[in-house]
């Protein structure tokens, strides 16, 4: 392919689609002229530009030939990717050679370099490049803040399937919310990506529409935020309609301002004789689409409510006292549900493991019984369009007597997550409903650990009753906290925690 240029340089066209293996070169190699040789000095002939392309394009080498005043060729200087370096240089950047002594053999030295990105990439496992990501943070948070999002992103990218390949972690003084990386971070990306056969890179934010149809430009894989992910893990673990629907309904809400299209297929169409005005586009007919399905979708959500607000009536009538299970997510609540009352409801080491709100009866000594009920976990940064979606579920809280706070005792997040999940019961209007706050997991603990636990680090004071690990200037408001401590695996603390519900539930007559 012989390309005519400007002596400023050339417009490399849309390239041939046909090897973008992600464990392959294009199939491509490019040879530029240089006019003026004394425009280049030595050692500078290839520029940051053609070293971009090359990392963009990922071509299997790319080349520059000097050219002196009479059109006879000079200097030479090559560069290619490089699988893997120690010094985490992306690619290696020959030093200039006069052109009659080049030896290099490009084709084995393409077919060299796809062998050890392929030797790397299946080196743990063989995976399809779309199960394979790179994580990405974008913060103004300090770098170990950082670095403690990705562990949970990387959690959840488990959850939905993905295998990680590595980690970017960028930290600057201000978002850009046009451009979400600068060039020289995307080309470190696109090498991270190469290197591990990525298809997908997973962005620990919600990504503006500017930023992901940027992205989408600059770069051939599949860009998605922490949002997508977790509306993705929705999607997978809905098992009844209500839940289906309400998933459906997050992710066409998250979709609506993102809608984009390109090409002719998105072109106006003509109106009438001769096109007398235009017609409604390709993409606003999707838009409207979307928003009608959105909107049946609500009025069946609606009708939800009203069934379920049906039954909490009849609880009511009952006289059955409601206990809800509420928490970070993976704390262990559906496992302290199926303690409690001997149920069998899907318990797994993985975040949203349940969506759908489950209600058990359970039984007390002297005829004393209530409904305990298990919701869907929570987690940081939860996106607003599945608190709205998840309202219909979210409303069995809203009649509960008592809040059981589940935590992770053993998480060294703990303390972070306590406070997203008061977050989140404050913005539901849930926050003067009474709480006892529930340490699970303490059979992951240390028996020392288990100690500070559960009394030396346990201060009460004029201003309330304090967690574990909590000093008594600790952000987070114990003020109407009681503490029990237990494990939902081996049912240490389960009677303990058995009386503190009897003492703190209101039993309606007595």
């Amino acid at each position: 392919m012989v390309l005519l240029g400007e002596s400023g340089g050339i417009l490399i066209p849309e390239l041939p689609r046909s090897r973008e293996g992600m464990d392959r070169l294009r199939g491509l190699r490019l040879l530029h002229t240089h006019l003026d040789i004394n425009k280049s000095a030595p050692g500078d002939l290839l520029s940051h530009e053609d070293l971009m392309d090359l990392l963009f394009l990922r071509l299997d080498s790319i080349a520059v030939l000097t050219v002196g005043e009479w059109g006879e060729p000079a200097l030479f200087q090559q560069a290619h990717l490089l699988p893997h370096s120690p010094e985490g240089r992306a690619y290696r950047l020959d030093p200039p050679v006069a052109w009659d002594r080049v030896d290099t053999n490009f084709a084995a030295q393409t077919a060299a370099l796809e062998e050890e990105l392929a030797r790397e990439a299946d080196g743990a496992a063989v995976l399809d490049s779309d199960a394979r990501c790179i994580l990405v943070s974008v913060s103004t948070q300090p770098r170990q803040a950082q670095e403690t999002s990705l562990d949970e992103l990387a959690e959840l990218a488990r959850t939905a399937g993905l295998s990680v390949q590595g980690r970017l972690v960028q930290r600057v003084p201000k978002l850009d919310y046009n451009h979400i990386l600068g060039r020289g971070k995307l080309a470190e990306l696109e090498v991270l990506a190469l290197q591990g056969r990525a298809g997908i890179i997973v962005f620990d934010l919600e990504l503006s529409p500017a930023q992901l149809r940027n992205l989408a430009e600059a770069t051939e894989r599949k860009a998605i935020d922490r949002t997508q992910l977790i509306l993705d893990i929705f999607a997978q673990r809905a098992i009844s309609s209500a839940g289906k629907l309400q998933v459906e309904l997050a992710q066409l809400q998250y979709r609506l301002p993102r809608l984009t299209g390109r090409g002719k297929a998105l072109d106006r169409l003509a109106g009438g004789i001769g096109g007398k005005g235009p017609g409604e586009t390709k993409l606003e007919t999707d838009r409207r689409r979307l928003r009608e399905r959105i909107t049946r979708i609500k009025d069946e959500l609606k009708n939800l409510r009203g069934h379920r607000a049906n039954i909490r009536s009849r609880r009511a009538k009952a006289r059955l006292p409601v206990v809800s299970l509420v928490g970070y997510t993976n704390a262990g609540k559906s496992t302290l549900l199926n303690a409690l009352t001997g149920s069998a409801v899907l318990a797994e080491d993985k975040l949203f493991a349940t969506l759908d709100p489950t209600s058990r009866r359970l039984r007390f000594p002297e005829e004393r019984e209530l409904v305990l009920t298990d919701t869907v976990g929570f987690i940081r940064s939860l996106p607003k369009e599945l608190l709205e979606a998840f309202r219909a579920t979210l409303e069995e809280l809203e009649e509960a007597d008592l809040l059981l706070h589940v935590v992770d005792a053993a998480s060294p997040e703990m303390e972070q997550q306590v406070r997203a999940v008061d977050g989140i019961l404050e913005g539901l209007n849930l926050q003067d409903i009474p709480r006892l706050l529930v340490y699970n997991k303490i059979d992951n603990l240390p028996d020392e650990e288990k100690y500070n636990l559960s009394g030396a680090s346990l201060n009460e004071n004029q201003d309330g009753f304090y967690g574990a690990n909590f000093a008594p200037d600790s952000a987070i408001n114990f003020r109407d906290y009681d503490a029990v401590y237990v494990s939902a695996l081996t049912g240490e603390g389960l009677t303990e925690l058995g009386q503190a519900i009897i003492a703190r539930v209101d039993w309606r007559g007595e």
